[in-house]
């Protein structure tokens, strides 16, 4: 069976989601994926064919005022062309987020990712993990520690740099990658049985 194809479309202002993006690459690649990194901001044709060919899309940008960044609404209304064309039906997508908050609105940054997909007639992959950090047993270094359903969220002070993106947030989001890919590993093979 060929590997699973995975774009991770995203956006980064100041690098820290870049951070978590690659986190996720580096999951889904782990887990056998076939792995593309578009930035939405530099996207270029072939950045479109690269999502067009993919099998699952995830979709990853920084909560700004309680919602993905500008550039990243840019991007997403760019893809109306496939809407009206139905170009990504039915492939997987997923999503990620970074603020400086520990709750920050991500929710309604994922909770757009979502709807975004479900415009577009995608299946949505949430995050697969029990929330973390949410007992005395617990700590900030659990997986999932932000206690997010929906897709991976990260928490970055505000006055620190990408270097400082929290270590069990990066673990999360390689969560996802792997996550994501093995679903698409599960849709390849079931199509190929209703193919055959």
């Amino acid at each position: 069976m060929t590997s699973p194809v995975v774009a991770i479309a995203y956006h980064s202002g100041y690098g820290h989601t870049a951070v978590v993006a690659e986190a996720v690459r580096a999951g889904a690649a782990d887990a056998g994926a076939t792995v593309h990194l578009i930035k939405v901001d530099e996207i270029t044709e072939a950045g479109w064919e690269l999502l067009d060919a993919a099998d699952a899309i995830v979709f990853g940008s920084p909560t700004y005022m309680g919602t993905a960044s500008g550039a990243f609404h840019v991007f997403a209304e760019a893809t109306s062309k496939r809407w009206f064309g139905r170009d990504w039906q039915d492939k997987l997508a997923a999503g990620f987020t970074n603020s400086g908050s520990k709750s920050g609105d991500k929710l309604h940054t994922l909770q757009y990712f979502q709807t975004l997909a479900a415009q577009h007639a995608m299946h949505w992959v949430n995050l697969g993990l029990l929330p973390g950090w949410n007992s005395t047993t617990g700590s900030e270094n659990d997986l999932n520690r932000l206690g997010f359903f929906s897709g991976a969220a990260a928490q970055t002070n505000s006055d620190e740099g990408p270097e400082a993106v929290h270590k069990a947030d990066i673990a999360t989001a390689e969560h996802l990658g792997r996550r994501v890919t093995e679903t698409a590993r599960t849709f390849l093979a079931g199509r190929a049985a209703v193919a055959a």
